[in-house]
C-alpha cells in the first residue's frame, strides 16, 4: 500500500508520521517512510536545489518540472520496486504537493501541473492521501518557535502564499475523496497520531 502525507507547512505531519510508523511496526506491519523532493541520493540532489533560500530567482515552471523530476526518480529507485515487495510505503508528501503549491500558490493551474506530473508519474497515485489541515498562522508560528527545524524557501513565502496551498489542498480533497482523509492538525498531538494510524489501518482493512 502507498500512502501519502499533506499538508501545509508546520502542521507537524512529518512528527506524527514517525510515531505512526512505530504504532504499525508494533503491528507487524513492514512500512517504509520515506519523503519527496528526496527519498533516494539523486532525489536528495534536487531537494537541495529546490528548497535552498538563496534561489528565490527560481521559475515556477523550473520548480514544478524539479520536483516531478525528483518525483520520478522516487518511484523508480524506491516506491515501485518496494510496492512489488508488498511493503507499506508513507511519502511525506507526493503529487498533491505540487498540485497545491505551484498549481494552486504559484498559479500555475492545477490541472497542469496534473498533466506535467502524469508523464513523470505514468499516471501511478497513492491508495492513501492524509491531509493535515491546519491554519497556516498556527503553522508558521509553529515553525518558528521550533528552532531545531529546516527553515526552507518555501516557510518565507508570504501569508496569502500559505493561504492558497491550504485552500488548494482543501478542493484537492474534494476532488479525489475516493483516497483523501482530512485530519484536524490543531488537535494534540497524541490524538493527532490516533487519528492518521486509525485512518491507515481502516484503508489496510479494505485492501486486504
Amino acid at each position: 500500500m502507498f500512502v501519502t502525507i499533506e499538508g501545509p507547512e508546520g502542521s507537524g505531519k512529518s512528527s506524527v508520521t514517525k510515531e505512526v510508523v512505530k504504532l504499525l511496526e508494533k503491528d507487524g506491519e513492514q512500512v517504509v517512510l520515506t519523503r519527496e523532493p528526496g527519498g533516494t541520493p539523486i532525489a536528495e540532489q534536487i531537494r537541495e536545489v529546490i528548497l535552498n533560500k538563496e534561489n528565490t530567482a527560481m521559475d515556477p515552471v523550473t520548480e514544478a518540472l524539479l520536483y516531478a523530476a525528483a518525483r520520478r526518480q522516487h518511484l523508480k529507485e524506491k516506491v515501485w520496486p518496494l510496492s512489488k515487495e508488498g511493503k507499506i510505503i508513507i511519502s511525506d508528501r507526493f503529487l498533491d504537493s505540487s498540485l497545491a503549491y505551484q498549481g494552486g500558490a504559484r498559479g500555475l493551474g492545477i490541472d497542469y501541473i496534473l498533466e506535467m506530473n502524469q508523464f513523470a508519474t505514468e499516471g501511478y497515485y497513492p491508495d492513501l492521501t492524509l491531509l493535515f489541515d491546519i491554519d497556516p498562522r498556527i503553522g508558521l508560528a509553529r515553525i518558528a518557535a521550533n528552532k531545531g527545524r529546516e527553515v526552507n524557501r518555501l516557510d518565507l513565502e508570504k501569508i496569502d502564499f500559505h493561504d492558497s496551498v491550504r485552500q488548494t489542498f482543501l478542493s484537492l480533497a474534494k476532488r479525489f475523496p475516493e483516497r483523501f482523509v482530512i485530519l484536524d492538525a490543531s488537535k494534540p498531538f497524541d490524538e493527532v497520531v490516533q487519528d492518521a494510524y486509525h485512518a491507515i489501518k481502516h484503508k489496510l482493512a479494505q485492501c486486504k
